[in-house]
Order: structure tokens, then C-alpha cells, then sequence
């Protein structure tokens, strides 16, 4: 995605400036599935100025008031609407995850691989074009859900009761107090041990991952919102077809066309069309407003296969 940038592997162990302790956080509740605690967007990126960021893009989007800056920052930091519609297409086919390995790439807040691990994932393996994106919120915002199964048991009931989709999102203005800030334990969860993180653009992901022996496959790859640039289809393309498992699915939530960079599902469609590796179903289409659209992609089947 974007300029090259190297890949590398991040520690998931909280540090001395670990920013989740007095975190601003919010809660997502979409019908059986587990609550998703992330930290709030908003009040993390108002207090930039306090974060380690190597890359400056806290400060950076900050003074140009972009959600994208293609190359420095591709967006890592915003939980996108599309998210949520694979949440919802995740929890009303029930799946489960248990035992498969699971890559949620451009994972931004890591909501998707966290329903994975969650929901009983073998492995979850988390990747962003940023590290700070990973460092400040992927890893934070995994650790703020290791540790409730108990609170997530407890919930499960009362959540079959009302089914549907439920958001603690709040809209903060320049006048209104933050949510108020919770306390968090800073020791390690256990779930953690089947957690990777890494930051870089695909291709050197994929380099990096290559030099495992034996490589990761994937049973599911989610990713959501990463087809917005057709510059990126050739390498995302690629990291598909190399990363996912032998009967393995994707699951890519989408607009029907990015205004601004040019990308959208109908390209996207015609690129993996061309390609001749996959085959693309469409899951779900949403009517309202801009159109968002849920995608399966699979290994097509060869005669003789």
C-alpha cells in the first residue's frame, strides 16, 4: 500500500508508556456477538500530542484534517462504516472462527480479528501500513478485550434477548467532556499468546512472511475499506492468493466507489476477474446512502483439482 515501507513485527506486551492505562474507551454491541471495547478515536487523536509517534501522522492528520494521506497514512486510526457491516454479515452467519487462522489485514482497530479471537480463532495475525497504528491502538485495543470473557459470558444472555445492533458511540464536540476514562489492567492476557502484530505495506508483509518456514496460511483473511486505491490491487491481489489456505475464504467489506482516490467493488471485480484466481460472490448490498457491499473471495476450482 503506498510507498514501500518496511515491514517489521511488533511486541504485544504492554510497555512503560502503554497508552490504555486511564484509556478513553467505547463499546460496540452488535446482536450475539461479543462486546468490542476499542479506544475512542476522537479523544485519541485530540491528545496526538502526548503519544510516541514516530511516523507524526497523529500530528499530521491533525493539521491537514485528512482521514487519508495516501503513502504517510492509509487510514488505520478511524473504524470505518464498512467494518461494521462485516460484523453484522459475521454475526448473522454465525460464524465461529473456532480453531481456523485468521488474518485481519489492514487492520486499523483490529475489530475484526478481535470478534476472530473472541470467537474461539486458533491464531489471529493483525496487520497495518502504520506502526503507530498498531503499537498505539491495534495492540491497546486487543488487550481491552483479552481480558472479559467472564463479562462477555455474562453479557451473551442478555444480548440473545435484544438481538440487533447496538453502538456506545459518542459524537464529541469541542465542548463536550470526554467519556469518562477507565482504568485498565495492565497484565498480560492470556488470549494474547495466539495474537501477531505487524506494520508495513503488503509486499513487505509478504516478504517477511515468506521467510517463515513453514509459511502462515489462512483459513479466513477479513479485511475491510482496503480496495479504495487501484494502485494497491496487483499487491493486495497477491498477498491473497499467497496468504490464504487451501479452501479458505476472504471477506472484504467495501464502498461501490471512493470518491477522491478512484478505487471501488466494481474495479476491484474486474481485477480479480482478469487475474483468474479467485472467484467473487457478493454476501450482502446495502442501499442506504453510499453504497457498501460485503464480498466472498475463494480459490476458484480447476478441472483436475
Amino acid at each position: 500500500m503506498g510507498l514501500v515501507k518496511p515491514a517489521k513485527e511488533h511486541s504485544p506486551l504492554p510497555g512503560p508508556g502503554f497508552p490504555l492505562l486511564d484509556a478513553v474507551t467505547e463499546t460496540v454491541t452488535i446482536g450475539t456477538l461479543p462486546p468490542l471495547h476499542f479506544v475512542n478515536e476522537t479523544v485519541f487523536e485530540r491528545t496526538a500530542a502526548e503519544r510516541e509517534d514516530e511516523e507524526k501522522i497523529l500530528t499530521r492528520t491533525a493539521e491537514q484534517r485528512s482521514d487519508l494521506i495516501s503513502g504517510v497514512y492509509e487510514g488505520g486510526l478511524k473504524v470505518w462504516e464498512c467494518t461494521y457491516d462485516l460484523l453484522e454479515l459475521i454475526e448473522k452467519e454465525g460464524e465461529t472462527f473456532t480453531g481456523k487462522a485468521v488474518l485481519d489485514l489492514g487492520c486499523g482497530a483490529g475489530l475484526l480479528g478481535i470478534v476472530a479471537l473472541k470467537r474461539g480463532a486458533r491464531l489471529v495475525h493483525f496487520q497495518d501500513y502504520n506502526s503507530t497504528v498498531i503499537e498505539q491502538l491495534t495492540v491497546s485495543n486487543v488487550i481491552l478485550n483479552c481480558g472479559d470473557e467472564e463479562e462477555d459470558d455474562s453479557d451473551d444472555e442478555e444480548r440473545g434477548k435484544g438481538g440487533g445492533k447496538m453502538k456506545a458511540k459518542q459524537d464529541l464536540k469541542e465542548d463536550t467532556p470526554p467519556p469518562k476514562k477507565r482504568s485498565i489492567d495492565r497484565t498480560q492476557r492470556p488470549l494474547l499468546a495466539k495474537c501477531r502484530f505487524f506494520s508495513g505495506d503488503w509486499s513487505t508483509f509478504l516478504d517477511l512472511l515468506i521467510k517463515e518456514d513453514p509459511l502462515p496460511k489462512f483459513d479466513i483473511i477479513l479485511t475491510s475499506e482496503t480496495i479504495y486505491n487501484t494502485d494497491y490491487y496487483p499487491v493486495l491481489h497477491k498477498t491473497l492468493e499467497k496468504l490464504l489456505a487451501p479452501g479458505g475464504l476472504v471477506y472484504l467489506a467495501t464502498k461501490s466507489h471512493y470518491f477522491g482516490v478512484g478505487g471501488g467493488l466494481h474495479l476491484f471485480e474486474t481485477f480479480v476477474e482478469q487475474e483468474g484466481i479467485f472467484s467473487l460472490d457478493r454476501l450482502w448490498d446495502g442501499e442506504e446512502g453510499l453504497q457498501r457491499h460485503v464480498v466472498v473471495l475463494r480459490f476458484k476450482i480447476t478441472k483436475g483439482s
